[in-house]
């Protein structure tokens, strides 16, 4: 440590990379000992930007004054760069999806026990206000029993022009986005187990990844959740549906415009039915205004920063990683059950272990 400072080096200075220099900037407990790129336009671009530069990976991972190192680069590269840099007796924060198999995972994890060192994935999607929103309405019951929820983002212009486009390198929405949204759904369920798995992939604008899915879970207690990516969708679904036995929640956008409808408990002896092209109906006729209540979403706002204050805790301070190994071994074997069950188009009994 650095002027007791978690010293970062970061391997991958591209989108990411950039982006985890943002936001270290907001972390005082924590400095960037250097950057290291296997593109030589990369390390000049780092270099410009003010940071020190590391010519080959084994110059950083030789360095005494490195206390973590955090992988920002395609998914395949992940598990050799985490196995080496704990091999050298760096702490390791990996950039999800982690790697490509649960298989893959074990081989990780086992380094780690061995090395001692911390070894942690950037889930950062659990600090997104959106997703603490909808984790606080569940959790306080505040549309009753939820029986149904729906995550989802959409895009319309495929998948973007690079290495996520690429099964090598591990691309594909699920990998690339379905990580982020199932744990988030785990993350908000704890321990409540995924009793069965169905999925289908799409394949609209590109033939050797899926540039899209729909999965269905079905969870202990019987609530039903369908998360999906789209990127060939033009016009969007909500970014979350949730359906309690007492009222619905939306949230439609980044923007969080949405609302909640809630029953008032008032009940409705006469129901005056709609006029359709083919008939009336009651069953789908509105709710007359005073048996319901409409609410503003509530305000819950995350800081994706705190990801690294923890990260410095655990290395300085001995605290309790907030992401934890077991959580992302759990959300790895979903996303392969997801292509197991788009494979074989049957519905898959989840082996859950929480």
């Amino acid at each position: 440590m650095r002027e007791n400072k978690v010293v970062y080096g970061l391997i991958g200075y591209g989108g990411m990379g950039r982006w985890h220099t943002e936001i270290l900037s907001n972390v005082p407990e924590a400095v960037i000992g250097g950057i290291y790129d296997i593109k030589e336009e990369k390390r000049e671009e780092a270099k410009e930007k003010g940071f020190s530069v590391y010519e080959t990976e084994e110059a950083m991972l030789a360095d005494s004054d490195i206390d973590v190192v955090l992988i920002a680069t395609p998914n395949d590269c992940h598990k050799p760069i985490a196995i080496r840099a704990m091999h050298a007796g760096k702490n390791v924060i990996s950039e999800k999806p982690v790697t490509l198999s649960s298989a893959d995972l074990l081989e990780m994890e086992k380094v780690a026990k061995e090395t001692g060192k911390l070894f942690t994935v950037h889930q950062n999607r659990r600090w997104d206000d959106d997703f603490l929103i909808i984790k606080k309405l569940v959790e306080e019951q505040k549309l009753g029993h939820v029986f149904r929820i729906e995550s989802r983002v959409h895009g319309s212009r495929g998948i973007p022009g690079d290495w996520r486009k690429e099964k090598v390198h591990g691309g594909g929405m699920v990998l690339d986005w379905g990580v982020h949204l199932l744990d988030q759904i785990l993350y908000m369920y704890g321990d409540r187990k995924i009793e069965t798995v169905y999925a289908s992939l799409t394949n609209i604008t590109n033939q050797e990844v899926d540039d899209g899915f729909t999965a269905i879970l079905t969870f202990e207690g019987g609530t039903e959740v369908l998360v999906e990516v789209g990127t060939n969708n033009y016009i969007s679904l909500p970014r979350w549906y949730v359906l309690g036995k007492d009222g619905t929640a939306v949230i439609r956008d980044w923007q969080l415009t949405g609302e909640i409808i809630r029953k008032t408990g008032k009940t409705e002896e006469t129901v005056i039915p709609v006029k359709t092209a083919a008939g009336l109906t009651k069953t789908m006729a509105p709710r007359r205004e005073d048996t319901i209540v409409k609410e503003d979403l509530p305000k819950v706002s995350g800081d994706i920063a705190d990801f690294h204050r923890n990260v410095v805790a655990v290395i300085r301070d001995g605290a309790e990683p907030e992401i934890k190994l077991f959580q992302v071994m759990r959300v790895m074997k979903l996303m392969e059950a997801i292509f197991q069950a788009a494979e074989t188009k049957q519905v898959i009994e989840f082996q859950d272990q929480v």
